[in-house]
């Protein structure tokens, strides 16, 4: 019995030193192999280093060619990144894209074949490409309510629909005090988010002139469609039909939304 303990302690420091090879092997490949991430380059870095400097990533100067229009504290898991130079930085985001995908998948059921589906679909490999961060709102998808509409409020063409979802629900459990349980954390944040940098949305009118060429929403076609699956999602009190209707309600979404 004592040399089995022993044995088994000293495969855990194998195991993890094994992980923390592979891990630096992975990043060092992607820092060499992959594309440059044009939404890490162009967008969410310079905007994070901006924040890190003391100034509004809203800044017309800061992402002349991709304007940042998201909510402000999407960048905040993004700083350390953004301090390392844009290979290294953008090689790490690549394996937390993959590893969050991964998880949520994993939290809403997928077994093996299904989750090797879903990161080997065009939308996954299209983020995990482009360096963008869809794979906050999903992650937003499997927290409770409370805390996850900080993480689906950052791409409305991901995760409006899911709002709309968690705010009926919070109603039919608890009225008015759970609706303010629930969206009152995220409602403050906003309110400190336009206190310190204006009223950043409407920068969304002019990403979107900008980013007009890429957008494959079916907009105003899919409407039915993404109206038809948040009444069924709100009928049945099930996320996952809020979570497909997103893309359909809006008039922007490009393929990895």
């Amino acid at each position: 019995m004592t040399n089995l303990r022993i044995s088994t302690g000293m495969k855990r420091p194998l195991t993890y030193l094994l992980i923390v090879v592979l891990t630096v092997v992975c990043l060092a490949l992607a820092a060499t192999v992959l594309p440059p991430g044009i939404d890490w380059r162009l967008t969410y870095r310079p905007s994070a280093l901006a924040l890190l400097a003391g100034r509004s990533p809203y800044s017309a100067d800061v992402a002349p060619a991709a304007p940042f229009f998201a909510a402000p504290w999407c960048l905040i898991p993004l700083l350390p990144l953004a301090l390392l130079p844009e290979a290294v930085g953008r090689s790490i985001l690549v394996l937390v894209t993959i590893a969050t995908f991964a998880y949520s998948a994993w939290r809403m059921g997928a077994r093996l074949p299904m989750l090797i589906a879903f990161l080997l679909s065009p939308p996954v490999v299209h983020c995990v490409r482009n360096s963008n961060i869809e794979w906050m709102p999903v992650l937003g998808f499997v927290l409770p309510p409370q805390w996850g509409l900080f993480l689906v409020v950052i791409k409305p063409q991901v995760g409006v629909a899911v709002v709309i979802f968690w705010l009926v629900e919070a109603w039919r459990k608890g009225k008015f005090r759970e609706v303010i349980r629930v969206f009152g954390p995220v409602s403050l944040a906003f309110a400190i988010s336009f206190a310190l940098f204006g009223f950043w949305p409407i920068r969304l009118s002019a990403s979107l002139g900008l980013a007009q060429a890429f957008n494959t929403s079916l907009w105003p076609t899919s409407i039915p469609v993404g109206l038809a699956l948040l009444v069924t999602s709100i009928k049945t009190r099930k996320i996952n039909y809020a979570m497909a209707a997103s893309p359909c309600l809006s008039p922007y979404v490009l393929l990895h939304a």
